[in-house]
């Protein structure tokens, strides 16, 4: 809720930058689904960088180390060594941001409300209709739609990971 409020004096209609958006060339993030996604995005974004933060820390400074004295650059450095070993801390990372901004509730209400067929996510279809007589076929129907993209995204996981073992040939 607090991270919602934030980035509704911020980048609300009338926000500091925000308003700035919407006078130069009429853009506003609030109470729109581009909003949504950036409310889901910075609530999810923490635990991505945390992840691939520990994968890099975790990749040994001596490999890098030997291929920059073997005469290769910074950038193929990064991309033929760093990036290969931190690959499983960069899907983890991406699956956890996803499954994270799946469930994202109070920053999305706050600062995009809950409009029907512009901003209602997953779990604010399911606070309407927990709120609505009647409507529990619904609500179960959701939260199959919500267990089932849990699942794919934790199976398209796994398979980028066995991809990406394979390809370092181990």
């Amino acid at each position: 809720m607090v991270v919602g409020y934030l980035l509704l004096i911020g980048l609300g209609r009338r926000g500091i930058i925000g308003e700035k958006l919407y006078d130069s060339f009429g853009f506003s993030f609030a109470f729109s689904w581009r909003g949504a996604a950036l409310a889901s995005a910075v609530i999810a974004f923490p635990l991505m960088v945390r992840a691939i933060r520990l994968a890099l820390e975790a990749v040994d400074i001596r490999l890098e180390q030997a291929a920059r004295t073997l005469g290769a650059g910074r950038w193929r450095v990064f991309f033929t060594i760093t990036l290969p070993l931190t690959l499983p801390g960069v899907i983890v990372g991406t699956v956890l941001a996803f499954a994270r901004s799946l469930g994202e509730f109070g920053a999305t209400i706050t600062f995009v409300s809950n409009i029907p067929g512009e901003t209602r996510t997953i779990p604010l279809a399911m606070y309407s209709l927990i709120e609505t007589p009647g409507a529990e076929g619904a609500a179960a129907r959701l939260c199959v739609i919500a267990i089932v993209l849990a699942l794919a995204s934790l199976l398209a996981s796994e398979w980028l990971a066995r991809l990406g073992h394979q390809r370092m040939g181990a």
